[in-house]
């Protein structure tokens, strides 16, 4: 079978891609290595996505698998290895197979650099989290760590400061990297402590994270840190390894694109949280879903 257009990932950006393609009667494969929905599904609670005043990652992407399935699409529980140009089709490889199609939207995400911790997966959404934005109002009054000297990781110290009782700030170099104006900013916030030459050594709790053991860089020194939470900002991970040859990426690992969301490949189109841009929120990634499809379209009617 030869589809019209092969999304390569189920999160956000790929399921609306997949709403919005079906919608103009095309044949639509999606295709997913990991989970349907991606990265929302780690969201205990999302508040910041319009018309919706509280709902679970898992419960947005149910929903948005049921449209995607209403409208007819076909899904494969697969992982994408390379797309290759056959003439006027793309043949999309995977380890188990080959589908074949006039257009692709690559939408196969970023994900957050983890600490690399034993347990850290378990206590994602119990006091672990890699979003400030997105779950910052859950630790309203209490006291978190933000893992990171960057300037996301500052960001996120910034915006926590106003929400939290403490923010202890834990960087693994000799000093923060991100930029002077934020670190004079939060040298003024009274509630920001900023420990550096640090590292996290392990998570402490089971259910619903209780502490964090962070080791002294130089003296290897190991000390308890009592907190409700933590937020890593180490940096992402695009997962655009597999497309290398057919996309251009930049120094980060991001497919570059313009805000059409189209690459060199005419047949090639790109959305969510892989592409080079500076803001990557849900409604962002949606916002490219519905972009990219479009441009698909329309390069397949043509």
């Amino acid at each position: 079978m030869v589809y019209d257009i092969i999304i390569i990932g189920a999160g956000p950006a790929g399921l609306t891609a997949a709403i919005y393609a079906l919608r103009a009667e095309k044949k639509v494969l999606v295709i997913e290595k990991e989970t349907f929905g991606g990265q929302i599904t780690y969201s205990p609670k999302i508040e910041n996505y319009p018309g919706i005043m509280q709902m679970s990652g898992n419960e947005l992407a149910d929903q948005m698998m049921e449209q995607v399935s209403a409208h007819g699409g076909d899904f494969e529980m697969d992982k994408v290895v390379g797309i290759s140009n056959s003439g006027s089709l793309r043949t999309v490889v995977t380890e188990h197979g080959s589908y074949e199609a006039r257009a692709v939207i690559i939408a196969a995400g970023s994900k957050h650099r983890q600490l690399g911790l034993p347990n850290e997966n378990e206590l994602v959404g119990n006091g672990v989290s890699y979003c400030a934005v997105c779950d910052g109002a859950f630790y309203k009054d209490q006291h978190v760590a933000v893992i990171g000297g960057g300037n996301t990781a500052l960001q996120d110290a910034v915006m926590l400061s106003d929400i939290c009782s403490k923010v202890t700030i834990v960087q693994n170099l000799p000093f923060l990297t991100g930029e002077e104006r934020l670190q004079n900013f939060l040298a003024q916030k009274k509630n920001v402590e900023i420990i550096t030459n640090k590292t996290v050594a392990s998570l402490i709790g089971v259910e619903k994270l209780t502490a964090i053991a962070i080791k002294d860089e130089t003296s290897g020194v190991i000390t308890m840190l009592k907190v409700d939470g933590v937020f890593v900002a180490i940096g992402q991970q695009p997962e655009n390894e597999p497309f290398k040859k057919v996309a251009k990426l930049n120094e980060y690992g991001y497919i570059d694109s313009d805000e059409s969301c189209t690459t060199d490949d005419p047949a090639i189109f790109v959305a969510g949280d892989c592409r080079s841009k500076r803001i990557r929120q849900i409604t962002t990634a949606t916002a490219d879903g519905a972009v990219a499809a479009l441009a698909a379209c329309r390069y397949v009617d043509r």
